[in-house]
């Protein structure tokens, strides 16, 4: 017998009911991270000291947990190792077979446990204690310290007992403020051992994130001196775009300098002249200094290509005059070659 089709009403109040329930869900990971601002204390300042102390020393921070635990685990690893902390994750079953030979006496142990009493993550800390491995807790607070808590060299702490959805056992708050927490560690780490972006991109050279991280003349196609004519403002249009035409491979807008210093002074685009042409067919043989864009944005030489991203969202600017730090013309980033590049999208 077919089923009966669900009523539009019913439809509605489930959406409802549901929407509800996700958005109490999120509202309670966002209270569980939120718990954490107040909370850290001297424990975290002694965990970023621990861990930079073992990244000087050569050394590895080895991750463990089990279950949800283990792959917050991975990822905290993977974001330890993206800032020049070298790391990896260690199934903490695993480690009494043969993975105990990965802990060298400069590593220290990340051990992860929401309870602080899983068996196997206690069994290996407490291993690695008496190796005198230095070990970093993080469980939810409890009194008396859970038995991972006296363990540990230095215990970080969630202050929450409960997980988003009451009735629900799966991991929620506890593996979101886990990651965050960490998340703040790595990062507060990498500040005090003073990594740069540019150390971040020599760790991420491929892909969407390591090209942002360029600097911006690796990826400038029209350059000043070689193949970007440059106009001085008292030349005429005509003369400017004269002169252009001269170059194999026009730009899509003149860069227009002053004719003693050379400082960048103008731009005028393709949609310039078009517009100028429309407006005044005898324009060509006005000077360049009486059509032209003053004082364009522009971007330094020593940036990223990153921050061109963000100018050419923000201002819908096609055209990025580059200039040196005494404001002369370096070259001319178009937002075509971004796209060529795959940095950033057509419809963008």
């Amino acid at each position: 017998m077919p089923e009966t089709p669900e009523q539009p009403a019913n439809t509605d109040n489930r959406r409802r009911e549901e929407r509800a329930f996700a958005q109490n869900v999120l509202r309670a990971e966002a209270a569980a991270i939120e718990s954490l601002v107040d909370h850290l204390g001297d424990a975290f300042h002694d965990a970023v000291a621990v861990l930079c102390a073992c990244a000087d020393a050569g050394g590895t921070v080895l991750v463990t947990g089990l279950g949800k635990s283990g792959l917050i685990g991975a990822k905290i690893s993977a974001t330890l190792a993206s800032l020049g902390i070298p790391s990896h994750s260690v199934h903490p079953s695993e480690a009494a077979h043969g993975d105990l030979g990965r802990f060298r006496p400069t590593d220290v142990a990340i051990c992860l446990s929401f309870s602080g009493e899983t068996e196997e993550v206690v069994n290996l800390a407490a291993i690695l204690r008496q190796d005198r491995l230095p070990i970093l807790s993080i469980t939810r607070r409890s009194t008396p310290p859970s038995t991972l808590e006296r363990l540990a060299t230095v215990a970080l702490t969630l202050p929450f007992e409960d997980e988003a959805a009451p009735g629900f056992a799966a991991p929620t708050s506890s593996t979101t403020a886990t990651l965050a927490l960490a998340d703040a560690l790595a990062l507060a780490a990498a500040r005090r051992r003073h990594f740069t972006t540019s150390d971040f991109h020599k760790r991420h050279p491929g892909g969407s994130l390591g090209g942002q991280l360029r600097p911006i003349t690796d990826v400038l196609r029209f350059r000043a001196g070689e193949n970007l004519p440059l106009a001085i403002e008292t030349a005429t249009v005509r003369e400017a775009l004269t002169h252009a035409d001269g170059t194999p491979r026009r730009p899509g807008a003149l860069l227009i300098v002053h004719p003693a210093t050379g400082v960048l002074t103008g731009i005028f685009t393709d949609s310039d002249l078009r517009r100028l042409m429309l407006r005044d067919p005898g324009a060509l043989d006005h000077p360049l200094a009486s059509v032209m864009t003053r004082d364009p944005r522009t971007i330094p030489a020593d940036a990223l290509v990153r921050d061109a991203l963000l100018m050419i969202r923000e201002h819908r600017q096609d055209e990025v005059p580059v200039i040196d730090r005494d404001g002369k013309p370096v070259g001319l980033l178009d937002v075509q070659d971004l796209i060529a590049l795959r940095l950033i999208r057509r419809e963008d």
